[in-house]
């Protein structure tokens, strides 16, 4: 079995996993990325709120653009798994890597950027009705690309969901919440909220979404009622990636993203944390941000660089 030493390991290829090579590397540290292709910014069709592009980026070009940039300061970025992680006495990792006599990784530091699953509506052909915007996961992202649309937000019976809900009229009037689940039931003051901010309310439970017409986002209520709207915003949670922070015993909150301190260390020494899977606005920026916050604390760390 190939053993590989390296000064870090970075666990997961979107926006955090992929800003700290070009950091660590410019630091003159070994550094690779494991990515396992998992990330949610390859099925943003176009950002229009990252900083420095005006005219917008596709999600799958951003990350070509960082690849490209680790790898002409000498990172690496490979598609595989870490199947499992751990921390030796002397304060090292190790990562396995997923498959048959697969390569086992140690490194000084690791840095989890494995982020969050979506929790997604029963929609056939997901991916496409995303690219079309029929579907959307972060009003923080897009709400002004749909404004003045018919937007339905489906949610469970929560006050972070109908938060989602009335923060959606900043860009349009006609804003329809969805309530699901089973037994879901709003109680007086989040529907006071909702009626206070003008959003209209439906707890019929839904029993299919579909298209139609290409461009309609079409719902169909347990009654047999049909609604149609130009967008529909899944405010159905995420779930973290944590399995691999956990196996270490890294410290979680309520929502089971990683605690992390000032540095973006998690509770276990020498394991640092970026992106969606640390508590915080689920946005490119902030990824990058956390990134760079990392990647400098391990340099630092870490003394001397790497090269005599």
């Amino acid at each position: 079995m190939e053993r590989t030493e390296l000064d870090c390991v970075v666990v997961g290829g979107g926006p955090a996993g992929r800003t700290p090579p070009s950091y660590l590397a410019r630091f003159l540290r070994r550094v690779l990325v494991i990515d396992s292709g998992a990330s949610r910014a390859a099925w943003i069709p176009t950002s229009h709120n990252h900083a420095g592009f005006p005219d917008g980026i596709a999600g799958p070009e951003l990350l070509r653009r960082m690849r490209a940039q680790a790898e002409r300061y000498g990172a690496a970025i490979r598609a595989g798994k870490v199947a499992a992680l751990a921390r030796a006495a002397d304060g090292t990792f190790t990562a396995r890597l997923a498959g048959d006599g697969a390569e086992t990784l140690r490194a000084a530091a690791v840095l989890l950027a494995t982020g969050v699953v979506d929790r997604e509506p029963a929609l056939p052909d997901l991916f496409d009705a995303v690219q079309r915007g029929l579907v959307r996961h972060c009003p923080v992202c897009d709400g002004y690309e749909a404004r003045d649309q018919r937007i339905a937000v489906l949610g469970a019976a929560d006050a972070h969901c109908v938060a989602e809900a009335i923060f959606l009229r900043t860009w349009s009037r006609d804003v329809t919440f969805l309530a699901l689940g089973p037994g879901a039931a709003l109680d007086q003051g989040d529907r006071r909220r909702l009626a206070e901010a003008r959003v209209a309310l439906v707890e019929e439970p839904v029993r299919a979404v579909g298209i139609e017409a290409g461009r309609l986002a079409s719902l169909t209520l347990a009654s047999g009622r049909r609604l149609a709207f130009d967008t529909v915003y899944s405010a159905l949670g995420t779930v973290p990636r944590n399995e691999l922070a956990a196996s270490l015993g890294a410290a979680t909150g309520a929502d089971g993203r990683l605690v992390v301190d000032e540095h973006r260390q998690t509770s276990v020494p020498g394991c640092y944390a970026a992106g969606d899977l640390v508590q915080g606005l689920n946005q490119i920026g902030v990824a990058m941000g956390d990134a760079a916050i990392a990647a400098t604390a391990i340099h630092n760390r870490l003394g001397r660089a790497a090269r005599p």
